[in-house]
Order: structure tokens, then sequence, then C-alpha cells
């Protein structure tokens, strides 16, 4: 089982901005290959504060390393559709049983089929 960074994942939820947390959190990736038609999100973890003030516990915060639906794309593989519906930076939807659970750095991540993503948001707070 791959260490996951209590800290980084702190980070995410603390973070007024999840997208250049996420990225912060993965780090230099240019290096990693995803292959086949597969899509590499950053997972999103809700805020530790909630908007009307409750701090999370530590632990209802990690659960959304196995419960989120929502990701940051990352990197996508070259089996994607050329003039893909998503991009790099996009946030997107998916069923949690749809991918493959993975660490980058410490980070939680997970590796998607393309067409097995939901939808794109341009807000990861409207959905959970």
């Amino acid at each position: 089982m791959a260490l996951v960074s209590a800290a980084k994942i702190q980070d995410i939820a603390r973070s007024q901005d999840a997208k250049t947390a996420i990225l912060k959190a993965v780090g230099d990736i240019s290096k990693q290959e995803v292959f086949w038609d597969l899509v590499l999100v950053g997972t999103y973890f809700r805020p530790e504060k909630t908007a009307g003030g409750i701090i999370r516990p530590h632990e209802n915060v990690r659960e959304d390393e196995f419960q989120s639906k929502v990701g940051l794309v990352l990197k996508m593989g070259p089996g994607c559709p050329e003039d893909p519906q998503i991009a790099l930076s996009d946030w997107v939807v998916y069923s949690i049983k749809d991918g493959w659970q993975i660490t980058l750095n410490g980070t939680p991540c997970r590796l998607i089929p393309y067409e097995r993503i939901r939808m794109k948001i341009t807000d990861p707070t409207l959905v959970f």
C-alpha cells in the first residue's frame, strides 16, 4: 500500500485554491507517462472548514481520499481523443469504482479511462 502524506491532504483541504494546491502537492510529473486512453486526475479534497464555519475532523477529510468523485486532470494518455472534451487542469466528475487509486509523490490520484469520465465542471465544490 502506498503511503499517502497526511500533510499534503491537509494542505489541499486547507487551501483557498484547490487546483494550485493539488498541482503543488503532486509536483513534477513530466517524466511520468500515462498509457492508452487513461486520464490521470488528482483527487479533490473538500475544504477542511465548511461554508458555515464548522471544521471537519481529520478522519472526515481523509475519507475524501476514497470517496471523492471529483478530480483535477493532470495528464492524459495518447489513446484519448485527438479533440478531447476535457483538457489539462479541468475539473472532472467520475464514479469512484471506475478508476484505479494510486499515489504520486504522496498525493492521492486516480487513473480513469477517458470514456468513464461523466462530466466536466467549473467548480469542484458543486459535487460531492
